[in-house]
């Protein structure tokens, strides 16, 4: 198919989709202005030459004389051009999730050291303030995440491929956006996995010290003297690179599914504890201090904050249209994980109060069968799930960027475990400089997820539908919304960032 656009400067007539000039009252301007408009159009013509559509087989051809060009399109595209593309409707997944499963898979998620760590959370916050502001922002979280769908899901309709990561739906967003967002499309990517990166190997680090404390509680009530946390975390650095070492993730499905049991019985044992003999509200505080107010935030946030994991349990669902929606999996999952961290950190503190560490575990009864059999099971289950948070930095740093580079390599297996066994180190180092849990998990909390959990969402949004929204109050309501998001996130941020470290300067270099 081929359309013509010709003007010729000769013609005494100007055409119908040239918009006519006035008349200046003399027939030689009157002419002079045509022949400019002739040139002006020509140039247009010109500046198509060599550029391509999005679709790279619809090119524009070279001008002919006079202004006249062509874009071409082959036969093949002009059907499916029309047609509607779903890209949920494109998906081949080997073994696709149902909606049940994908719930699991969700709830297992938010089981960890973050909803361990609620009742020193609302202990830094007060119950009422505590309470509000963890479901605020469990609101705000669920809103973005749905933003990130929302615009994952029209990026792929417009490039009609049936999924895209984070990274590449930021890339693509930042492409679809207005000029100063063009300009950082090709930085996007490499951003996000940026604070991926740091924000899985920060978790490892929370887990190497809940670990070590865990088994320390145990270790301590039948060993004399009593040894330092950092040799427990000593003993645990082989154990940490052997499971990392561990290149296939079908390996370790087995004690996966060894570690939710233990968990589960882990929290139900807590759960015990916390509810015999729990004091009466009115003994704790309504509202905590103005100064550990940004630590609960990062807590919560780290606690709540599952995005890394939610594009690909969407992609993997046997029916993905169900993950969005009201009463979709998201919002029936969420709903559940912040009763559960409401429900942990409110009864949590009544029982512990000021006392409440970094981990409720760490405030069971150390001379109790019972209660050193729930340590020692979380123990080993946090263990395990370090193997599968280490593999998404792994597989970032190691498939993303360095394989690419060494096509001739020949050391290429040597090379990718000691990429594994870095990263371990890297964990391992930063525990044992800073081997406080609260701390960490607010420090990764605030820095890492009020970016990729709030902020970018927003970004994201904002940019994908910047042309496709009419300038009407939906879209300055969208602009509004995602304004105040990043002015949130990065107040957030900040202010987190700054409180978590100045803590850890205080106590552990001063």
């Amino acid at each position: 198919m081929s359309h013509n656009m010709a003007h010729s400067s000769q013609a005494p007539s100007v055409p119908t989709d040239v918009p006519q000039l006035p008349r200046s009252g003399s027939l030689k301007q009157d002419r002079r202005k045509r022949s400019v408009m002739t040139l002006n159009l020509s140039g247009a013509a010109h500046d198509f030459h060599g550029k391509r559509f999005s679709c790279p087989d619809i090119k524009v051809s070279t001008p002919h004389h006079g202004g006249v060009f062509t874009i071409e399109i082959p036969e093949s595209r002009k059907a499916s051009r029309l047609e509607v593309y779903e890209p949920q409707e494109h998906r081949n997944v080997a073994y696709p999730t149902t909606n049940t499963e994908t719930l699991l898979h969700l709830l297992k998620g938010s089981l960890g050291t973050g909803i361990l760590a609620m009742p020193n959370a609302f202990y830094r916050a007060g119950y009422v303030l505590g309470a509000a502001g963890t479901l605020f922002i469990g609101f705000v979280c669920t809103y973005c995440i749905h933003q990130l769908v929302k615009s994952e899901l029209e990026l792929c309709k417009r490039r009609r491929i049936a999924s895209l990561n984070y990274p590449d739906t930021a890339s693509a967003a930042m492409e679809d956006g207005p000029g100063i967002f063009q300009k950082c499309a090709p930085y996007a990517g490499h951003v996000v996995n940026t604070f991926l990166i740091i924000y899985q190997l920060g978790t490892c680090c929370v887990y190497v010290v809940f670990v070590s404390s865990n088994i320390k509680e145990v270790v301590d009530e039948y060993h004399e003297p009593k040894l330092d946390l950092r040799l427990y975390m000593a003993m645990l650095l082989l154990p940490l690179i052997l499971i990392n070492w561990v290149r296939n993730l079908k390996y370790l499905a087995p004690f996966t599914t060894l570690a939710n049991c233990l968990t589960f019985i882990g929290f139900g044992i807590t759960l015990y504890y916390v509810f015999v003999d729990i004091p009466h509200i009115s003994t704790r505080n309504p509202v905590g201090t103005l100064r550990d107010f940004p630590l609960f935030f990062g807590i919560v946030l780290f606690a709540l904050e599952a995005i890394g994991v939610i594009l690909p349990l969407e992609n993997n669902m046997k029916t993905p249209k169900s993950f969005g929606g009201k009463f979709g999996v998201l919002n029936i999952s969420m709903v559940l994980i912040i009763i559960l961290y409401v429900g942990m950190g409110l009864f949590g503190y009544m029982k512990y109060g000021s006392g409440a560490l970094g981990s409720i575990t760490l405030n069971l009864p150390t001379n109790e069968i019972l209660a050193q059999s729930v340590r020692v099971m979380l123990a080993v289950a946090i263990f395990v799930t370090h193997g599968l948070q280490c593999y998404v930095a792994v597989d970032i740093t190691w498939n993303h960027y360095m394989l690419p580079k060494m096509e001739k390599c020949s050391q290429k297996i040597l090379l990718e475990y000691i990429v594994r066994t870095s990263l371990v180190l890297v964990t391992f180092l930063l525990a044992v400089a800073i081997p406080n849990l609260e701390l960490f998990i607010s420090l990764f909390g605030a820095l890492c997820l009020a970016a990729l959990g709030i902020a970018f969402p927003a970004i994201i949004e904002t940019s994908t539908f910047w042309y496709s929204i009419n300038r009407s109050s939906s879209f300055y309501s969208m602009l509004a919304r995602n304004t105040f998001l990043v002015i949130f996130s990065l107040f957030g941020l900040v202010v987190g960032t700054y409180t978590s470290l100045s803590d850890i300067i205080h106590t552990f270099f001063t």
